[in-house]
């Protein structure tokens, strides 16, 4: 364990020589910053908050202070910070993002628009699922045993693998995937 340890802070310093922000003996950013600067990201640190289910105040201000010290300017890095954090492995991606999303599995939550009948016996379901930002055809594997949704059903979904259906993005769900109902069985509604 120790020699691993080694090995990990030798590789983090020659990452150093080439990125600077990943110096293992650098401190935080916003030190870096002028009080102005310091108090500028705070306050888009804490709006982005408000935005970016999952991320910390200090997360986003953390980045935001490298994307400043680096040479960007407030609102760029604003902009840069949010659209890399929106997409972020883990969180849910709006819908017309998804295409912009360089992995194969991604989660998103909308809602099922419409259904219709597969044209193969090993799909069990087949529609569309829509948010605020866009909407995507969905197929469900039958050998992925998950649960039948419903038209005008809230939805997330985890774990979907992303894939490209007649030039568009489209989302299977596996059987590594997860689908929720947000609003099932919630009884004192």
């Amino acid at each position: 364990a120790k020699r691993s340890a080694e090995r990990r802070a030798e590789f983090q310093k020659r990452a150093a020589s080439v990125n600077p922000m990943v110096d293992p003996e650098r401190g935080d950013p916003r030190a870096e910053l002028t009080q102005e600067q310091l108090a500028a990201v705070n306050k888009q640190s804490m709006r982005l908050a408000k935005k970016l289910d999952g991320w910390s105040r200090a997360a986003i201000g953390r980045r935001l202070g490298e994307a400043v010290v680096g040479g960007k300017d407030l609102m760029s890095a604003v902009v840069g910070v949010f659209e890399k954090l929106q997409t972020a492995p883990g969180t849910v991606v709006p819908i017309g993002k998804l295409e912009d999303v360089n992995r194969k599995e991604v989660s998103i939550e909308g809602q099922v628009e419409t259904l219709w009948d597969p044209s193969y016996p090993s799909i069990a379901q087949v529609g569309l699922i829509a948010d605020d930002s866009g909407q995507t055809r969905v197929t469900i594997w039958e050998k992925s045993n998950a649960p039948w949704i419903e038209e005008g059903e809230q939805v997330r979904i985890h774990g979907a693998a992303r894939n490209w259906y007649e030039g568009r993005v489209s989302l299977a769900v596996t059987g590594w995937s997860t689908i929720m109902f947000p609003e099932r069985g919630r009884w004192w509604e």
